[in-house]
C-alpha cells in the first residue's frame, strides 16, 4: 500500500467505501425482501378450504399432496426471487463500483492537480544548471484558500527570499570586483611611474617589478571573480559563434605561455550560439590550464573541436601529473585544485575550471573532465547547436 501513489490510494479508498456501502445496501435489501415475502402467491395454506373427506375415498390424501406441492412451489419461487436479487444486484454493484472507481480516479487527479503544479515548479528549479537560477519562477496557484493554496503561497514566499539572497550575492561579487579594479589600476600606474623615472635605482626597479607582478595576480583574481559572477547569470542575447574560430584565436594567444609544450590543433567547424566573450574566456581558460599544469620537458596539449552527436564539442587534452578520479569534481570548485587543497603559490587561483563549467551551463551545455591514462586531463565541453 505504501508503494502506491497518493492518487491510487485515494481511488482505492473511494472505491472501497463505495463497494462496502453497496454490499451493506444489498444485504439490507435482501433481509427486507425476505421478510416481506413470506408467501409469494399471497395465499396462506391454512386458509385454504378443506373439503370433508368421505370414508373410503382418497380425497384427503390428494389435499395433503396439493398442499405439499403448493408449499414447494412457494419456496421455489421465493428462493428464485432472492437468488435473482443477489445475482442481479451483485452484477449491478460490480458495474457501478467500476464506474465509481473510474470517477474516483478522475476526482483524485483533479484534487491533486495543484500539488502537481507545485512539484513541476520545484522540479524545474532543482533541474536548473546553476545554483540560484530558476528562482524567479512562481507557482501562483489560484483557487480557494485551502491547505494546498497555503502550501503553494508559502513555497512562493520561500522562492522570493532565496531569489533575493542569490541576487544580492551576485551583485555583491560583481560590485566588489568592479570597486577593487580601481585601486589596483591606480597602484599599477603609480608603480610604473616610479619604475620609469630616470633617477630610479636598481633596487627600486626590482621592487617595482615585484609589485607589478603581485598587482597583476590580483587583477587576474578580480577578473576571474567578475567573470564567474557574470557567467552565473542567464544569457539574454545570443549570437552565432564557431568554436573552431574561437579556439584558433585563443590557442594563438595562450600558446606562448609554455614554450616547451607542444600545442596540437584539430579544429573542425562547431557552430553554436551564445556570448562570444564568455566562450572565448572558456576556451582560453581550458588552454591556459592545460599549458600551466603540464610537463614542459615532453608535454603536449591537444585542442579538438567538432560535432559529436550533432552537438558542438570542444575537447582539450594535456599531459601532466596523474589525477585521481575522485579528485576531478573537486577541481571544478572555486579556489580549489588537486587533492582538495586551497590554492597557494603562483600557479593560479583555482577559478579556471569553475569559470569553464559556469559558462558552459549558462549556455545550456555541460563541462566534464576525466583523468587521462598516464597523467593529465581530458576536459570536454558540449554546447547546444546553433
Amino acid at each position: 500500500m505504501k508503494r502506491l501513489t497518493i492518487r491510487a490510494r485515494l481511488t482505492l479508498i473511494y472505491g472501497g467505501l463505495f463497494l462496502l456501502a453497496g454490499v451493506v445496501l444489498l444485504a439490507v435489501t435482501y433481509v427486507l425482501v425476505d421478510q416481506r415475502m413470506p408467501q409469494p402467491f399471497g395465499v396462506k395454506l391454512r386458509d385454504l378450504p378443506v373439503p370433508t373427506a368421505t370414508p373410503g375415498s382418497g380425497s384427503g390424501q390428494n389435499i395433503e399432496m396439493l398442499r405439499s406441492l403448493v408449499e414447494q412451489a412457494q419456496d421455489e419461487a421465493k428462493r428464485n426471487a432472492l437468488e435473482s436479487l443477489l445475482t442481479q444486484g451483485g452484477i449491478a454493484l460490480v458495474v457501478v463500483s467500476a464506474v465509481a472507481i473510474a470517477f474516483g480516479w478522475l476526482l483524485a487527479g483533479g484534487a491533486l492537480q495543484p500539488l502537481h503544479q507545485v512539484t513541476d515548479t520545484a522540479r524545474r528549479i532543482a533541474g536548473a544548471d546553476t545554483a540560484g537560477r530558476g528562482l524567479h519562477e512562481r507557482i501562483a496557484l489560484t483557487g480557494p484558500r485551502d491547505e494546498v493554496r497555503e502550501l503553494a503561497d508559502t513555497f512562493d514566499e520561500m522562492l522570493e527570499r532565496l531569489d533575493r539572497s542569490f541576487d544580492g550575492q551576485r551583485r555583491f561579487v560583481a560590485n566588489a570586483s568592479h570597486e577593487l579594479r580601481t585601486p589596483l589600476a591606480l597602484n599599477r600606474a603609480l608603480v610604473e611611474l616610479a619604475v620609469t623615472r630616470p633617477d630610479a635605482s636598481a633596487e627600486t626597479r626590482r621592487l617595482g617589478e615585484s609589485l607589478l607582478a603581485v598587482n597583476e595576480r590580483h587583477e587576474r583574481l578580480i577578473d576571474g571573480l567578475l567573470t564567474l559572477a557574470d557567467s552565473e547569470n542567464e544569457l539574454t542575447e545570443r549570437t552565432p559563434v564557431d568554436l573552431a574560430e574561437v579556439c584558433a584565436h585563443t590557442t594563438d594567444q595562450a600558446g606562448g605561455q609554455a614554450p616547451g609544450v607542444r600545442v596540437r590543433r584539430a579544429l573542425a567547424p562547431a557552430p553554436t550560439s551564445g556570448d562570444p566573450v564568455l566562450l572565448e574566456r572558456l576556451t582560453f581558460n581550458l588552454v591556459e590550464n592545460a599549458l600551466r599544469h603540464n610537463l614542459p620537458a615532453d608535454g603536449w596539449v591537444e585542442v579538438r573541436t567538432g560535432l559529436v552527436g550533432g552537438r558542438p564539442t570542444l575537447t582539450v587534452t594535456n599531459t601532466g601529473p596523474v589525477v585521481p578520479g575522485y579528485d576531478v569534481e573537486t577541481m571544478f570548485q572555486p579556489f580549489r585544485r588537486l587533492s582538495r587543497e586551497r590554492v597557494v603559490g603562483a600557479r593560479g587561483f583555482g577559478l579556471g575550471l569553475s569559470i569553464v563549467r559556469a559558462v558552459a551551463r549558462a549556455h545550456g551545455g555541460t563541462a566534464e573532465a576525466q583523468p587521462r591514462p598516464g597523467g593529465g586531463l581530458v576536459v570536454t565541453v558540449t554546447l547546444p547547436p546553433a
